[in-house]
């Protein structure tokens, strides 16, 4: 399947579709790793975020239907990602403690970015790679063309985030929802799930909900130590 066929073009399409399809939950956890950060640094969490997130997504096209089979491995990166939200949506109101708590470390958050998008991409990249149908050249094109989108969605997230700190919160939920998709198409728990879309639905929605309620409590208990020692 060379550039001069129609097959290439139309895989590549297709690449390119899934990846906005499937980038939106990746732009919203970069915008909100990097929210805390000064406004320059915010510009290379996004994008040093982002190319990794897609480097790792490269990697992972290789090894990701082997990962899927193994028992546990969804139920552990589902944890991983409500910890992930707890901490994102728990520095909400500690932004406003001072200068200190309000701007992060750049490291921190590529690391958060890496992280998270390892736990969301692992189901993701499967359906990238039977759109490359084994072309690798394919593949590293489509997913390079999806970086600028990627980076156009978090930059636009941060803004929107600036304007309407509600959407911290839904952004954590989304975080909540993804982490109980996780846990529910784990394969030791395909037999509970797979017949039940009822449970699966109710547990992505507890998920939401537990990040949103643990997140809050975490950042009044931040909020709450920072003025208590303000007042000493």
């Amino acid at each position: 399947m060379g550039f001069d066929t129609p097959e290439f073009w139309l895989a590549l399409g297709q690449i390119i579709w899934i990846n906005i399809i499937l980038s939106g939950d990746n732009a919203v956890v970069i915008a909100l790793a990097a929210r805390s950060l000064p406004p320059k640094q915010q510009k290379m969490a996004i994008m040093w975020g982002s190319g990794a997130a897609v480097v790792l997504r490269i990697v992972l096209t290789f090894v990701a239907a082997y990962l899927l089979k193994l028992p546990y491995l969804q139920i552990i990166g589902g944890l991983l990602l409500l910890w992930i939200g707890f901490q994102l949506l728990s520095g909400e109101e500690g932004e406003e403690e001072g200068e200190t708590k309000a701007y992060g470390s750049l490291s921190a958050a590529v690391r958060t970015i890496l992280i998270a998008d390892l736990v969301m991409s692992l189901d993701n990249v499967i359906a990238v790679a039977l759109a490359a149908k084994g072309n690798f050249t394919l593949l590293v094109l489509g997913l390079a063309i999806s970086i600028p989108l990627v980076v156009f969605g978090s930059t636009l997230m941060i803004k929107l985030m600036e304007r309407f700190p509600v959407i911290i919160t839904l952004g954590a939920a989304l975080i909540g929802w993804v982490a109980g998709d996780a846990i529910s198409h784990d394969v030791a728990l395909k037999s509970v799930f797979e017949n039940n879309a009822y449970l699966a639905y109710g547990l992505k929605a507890g998920c939401a909900v537990f990040v949103v309620v643990v997140g809050k409590w975490l950042a009044a208990k931040a909020s709450n130590k920072g003025h208590a020692a303000k007042a000493r």
